[in-house]
């Protein structure tokens, strides 16, 4: 991976292809290579005559590791993502986020409209305008002795998906604290650039694409099949949408 300082935190990032570009953008306790290398993100959009651009965030994979909530606010996040494009001198690129990654990348086509080509929203439902996101409950999992000492499921997932990816729960639960923000529904009625909401029929965390598709004029809405929160992420359906999507896109 290349590094370069987004406001003197270092970010990692890979460029690969040639080609219209895409900036990826990964959901919470991941990395650009768990969200987009090993499920075949990055071969399939290349492949498809795309330069792709991945990162991984702030206290992921392998950038700069951070332990204060107020370092992970979400616009500094969609900073983190303009400023990478500012390095590599692109001015405009279709941006694909991913939970996390979904809510910061609404934040940057919010901010930075003509950065922003078109829109490709995963796992991420309504919830980014009726929730913040993530908070406390996380951030008491990530930080408990064990994830056996975490009762709930969905906080025990979490602390089970984040010792997997082998992440920092310190630099974990500082995000969890600080990378909230509900996205306001009129801002997202003010977006003027295509956008597809995908998010699993079976995705109980993220909910019906539809609900959020139906606040951004023009958007489409998939469901892939039979997919939650973490298998969506490969899917072939999904992929093929995406393709379509880019390739249809004005």
């Amino acid at each position: 991976m290349q590094e370069f300082s987004s406001d003197g935190v270092r970010i990692a990032y890979i460029d690969i292809g040639e080609g219209e570009p895409i900036l990826l953008l990964h959901g919470f306790a991941s990395n650009h290579s768990i969200n987009w290398v090993f499920p075949q993100w990055i071969k399939t959009l290349s492949g498809a005559g795309r330069r792709v651009i991945a990162y991984d965030a702030r206290g992921h994979g392998q950038s700069e590791m951070l332990y204060r909530a107020e370092e992970y606010g979400i616009p500094l996040m969609a900073e983190d993502a303009g400023n990478l494009l500012d390095h590599l001198g692109v001015e405009r690129a279709d941006v694909m986020g991913y939970s996390m990654g979904a809510r910061v990348a609404a934040v940057l086509a919010l901010s930075h409209p003509a950065r922003v080509r078109s829109l490709v929203i995963g796992g991420m439902s309504d919830k980014l305008v009726s929730s913040a996101g993530l908070g406390p409950e996380i951030a008491a999992a990530l930080e408990a002795p064990s994830a056996a000492d975490v009762k709930a499921d969905g906080e025990k997932m979490f602390r089970v998906f984040a010792e997997a990816t082998r992440s920092d729960l310190k630099a974990l639960a500082a995000c969890a604290r600080g990378a909230r923000l509900k996205v306001d529904a009129a801002e997202l009625g003010g977006l003027r650039l295509p956008t597809l909401v995908a998010v699993g029929s079976k995705d109980d965390i993220a909910g019906d694409p539809r609900r959020l598709a139906a606040l951004i004029p023009g958007a489409q809405a998939l469901s892939i099949p039979d997919r939650d929160h973490n298998r969506s992420v490969g899917d072939p359906v999904f992929k093929r949408f995406v393709l379509a999507f880019l390739e249809s896109r004005s």
